[in-house]
């Protein structure tokens, strides 16, 4: 295989994946009830990557309308392919998801707020809900007393923090806790299973720049293998504070 750019080595690796991070249909459905979205909900799912979490929340919300953004073009063509069933009511779009206008009553956000911060990415949506709306999303957490194999993880994400600063930043930005959960173990096997499977078909013909990505992936698999019930997700549902 010819080298590649590490942009392209980056979608090689992806391609095909059903997920680009830790998830499960279960802790989807979890937010949907303790945000209390309506049947006929408008709901965004921003940072949407393939579309995973697009579909079950299709599924789960039969009668909303969804819209969908991702910023990266070979996404987005996937997850305009796998929602193609469910019709008009689910629009995927490349965008930037600091930009949503709404009015949604949910905006999920899975493993994605961190490229804004927790903060910033509530306080930039607030004028995308509308009244009564809520905002869900994953975010890295140290649990208590982390091993250096889990801190070893979470290297190279300097502003990770525990739950009680996620809430920190929750409250930073005018919105109030409406449940929380950790995300350990079954959503990142969901993760890293298949991708393992993927680096191992890649692998033979692998060279250059996606043999180092690969490398990188394998090590990121490895560094979780070591402390599976220590790296987690923090799930949160949050609303504003006057919403």
């Amino acid at each position: 295989m010819q080298d590649l750019t590490p942009d392209e080595a980056f979608l090689t690796l992806y391609s095909d994946l059903a997920r680009e991070g830790p998830g499960a249909a279960a802790d989807l459905g979890w937010a949907l009830s303790v945000a209390a979205t309506p049947a006929f909900a408008r709901i965004c799912d921003a940072g949407c990557g393939s579309g995973a979490d697009t579909v079950t929340l299709a599924k789960e919300r039969p009668r909303a309308q969804i819209d969908a953004i991702d910023q990266i073009a070979q996404f987005v063509a996937a997850a305009q392919k796998r929602t193609a069933p469910f019709g008009a009511r689910v629009q995927v779009q490349q965008g930037d998801m600091a930009k949503l206008t709404g009015p949604y009553d949910l905006i999920w956000c899975a493993g994605a707020v961190y490229f804004l911060g927790i903060t910033e990415a509530l306080r930039l949506w607030r004028g995308a809900l509308a009244q009564g709306g809520a905002v869900a999303f994953s975010e890295p957490c140290l649990l208590s007393r982390p091993s250096a194999a889990a801190q070893a993880f979470w290297a190279q994400y300097p502003q990770i923090t525990d739950v009680a600063g996620i809430r920190a930043r929750v409250a930073a930005a005018g919105y109030r806790v409406l449940g929380e959960q950790m995300q350990i173990g079954a959503a990142w096997e969901a993760y890293y299973i298949p991708m393992s499977k993927r680096i191992a078909s890649l692998r033979p013909n692998a060279t250059g720049v996606l043999a180092a990505a690969l490398d990188e992936a394998e090590l990121e698999i490895a560094r979780w293998r070591a402390a599976p019930s220590e790296i987690a997700y923090a799930l949160m549902v949050v609303a504003p504070v006057d919403g």
